[in-house]
């Protein structure tokens, strides 16, 4: 996509209609009750929501239940990792908070926030997210780059009762897990027969891996822009030397290309190029999940010479891999329960969930559903809620 020069001028970027459906924001905050007259001032207003105040003052919890504040999500980013962008800033990245609040109420039906703050510095991300904390229900993490986005997500679910979800993580995870599960059904097998290799030790490729761990994959092993992560190899950082402990039994100490002979998925998450030589390398029946946007590690038609099911993050081919299939729903969920957090086990559930909506319907280009399939945030909520109370974090 070409990138308008930002000396241009207003008109000459309204004539592009991407800058003229974001002119003005995508988003707006609108009244649920009419004031039509003092006597409905005085109840929405003074004198009337004085009594509200007071009670709410004596029973905080009455905050969820007589203010927007328990179905209300703050959206919060550092502008730090930002789509393929990168570091662009708290202002540049408005745009994209925007558009999660607009899929947040388009999809799931829950009111967010954007909220972009203009410091980096992990101690001071903190506690700005907990300042804000009393006005929200739920708090939605937000291009964050890693490793920090791992400490600060962290450090607010020690710190917070409400629900923290890094969605850059988590939304991930779900969604590529639920969709190589139906990709392993459908080649007759399970996660637990399968051997995977993740490109990518950033925000969603350890969260990926650490969610397909718990989900019972059969093995599974980590490569950054040095190679393959295993035990010993020096200049790891905390996050990664974790990963290596629980990752990578078969001790691959090489290249991305070299682990992927024989293994049975590969799964794309760091930009990089996979040649096709390696696809062919791999297990009878592979599957290729390349997710870096808008440039896939591999082009899919050349993944599908060889392997059995092809997914990209692209809306222009058959089984994108698309965070907004999880976020909504599980928030939606989480705050319908008013969940005091989101726990690995409600993760695992989402991604159950998701991955029953394609049912008997399952092919090569089907192991996903749309994210405009209306079936998805309902199935999603559903099971986190139910999971939320079996998990004893949900407070009603």
């Amino acid at each position: 996509m070409a990138v308008t020069p930002f000396s241009a001028s207003l008109e000459s970027l309204d004539v592009d209609p991407v800058f003229a459906l974001h002119r003005g924001g995508k988003i707006e905050v609108r009244p649920t009750i009419p004031v039509r007259d003092a006597d409905d001032l005085s109840l929405a207003y003074t004198p009337g929501v004085a009594q509200v105040c007071t009670a709410i003052a004596e029973q905080p919890d009455l905050v969820n239940d007589y203010t927007w504040v328990g179905g209300v999500v703050a959206v919060v980013s550092d502008g730090t990792a930002v789509l393929g962008l990168g570091d662009i800033g708290p202002a540049a990245a408005m745009p994209v908070m925007e558009g999660k609040a607009l899929l947040f109420k388009q999809f799931g039906g829950v009111d967010s926030v954007p909220i972009c703050l203009d410091c980096t510095d992990v101690d001071e991300l903190v506690e700005t997210v907990v300042r804000l904390a009393p006005s929200f229900g739920g708090i939605n993490l937000e291009d964050i780059s890693a490793p920090r986005c791992f400490e600060v997500e962290d450090r607010l679910r020690e710190l917070l009762d409400i629900p923290v979800f890094h969605d850059d993580q988590h939304g991930t995870a779900i969604v590529v897990t639920a969709a190589l599960r139906n990709a392993a059904r459908l080649t007759g097998r399970s996660l637990g027969d399968l051997r995977a290799v993740v490109a990518g030790a950033g925000a969603s490729g350890v969260a990926v891996t650490r969610m397909l761990l718990n989900a019972g994959i059969g093995d599974i092993a980590v490569a950054d822009s040095k190679g393959m992560i295993y035990e010993g190899r020096e200049g790891l950082n905390p996050v990664k030397e974790a990963l290596a402990e629980v990752t990578n039994r078969g001790r691959f100490t090489g290249s991305t290309e070299e682990a992927l002979a024989g293994a049975d998925v590969f799964v794309g998450l760091s930009g990089s190029t996979l040649p096709e030589a390696a696809v062919t390398s791999m297990a009878p029946g592979s599957i290729v999940f390349a997710l870096s946007n808008p440039t896939p590690e591999i082009h899919p038609e050349a993944a599908r010479r060889h392997a059995r099911v092809v997914a990209t993050g692209r809306s222009d081919f058959p089984n994108q891999i698309n965070n907004v299939l999880a976020f909504p729903g599980v928030f939606r969920g989480a705050l319908d329960v008013r969940a005091s957090a989101i726990t690995e086990s409600m993760k695992v559930a989402a991604a159950d969930a998701l991955a029953s909506v394609v049912g008997d319907d399952l092919t090569a280009d089907y192991i996903i559903p749309s994210p405009f399939d209306e079936r998805v945030a309902p199935a999603v909520a559903s099971a986190v809620a139910h999971q939320a109370r079996l998990d004893g974090v949900a407070r009603r």
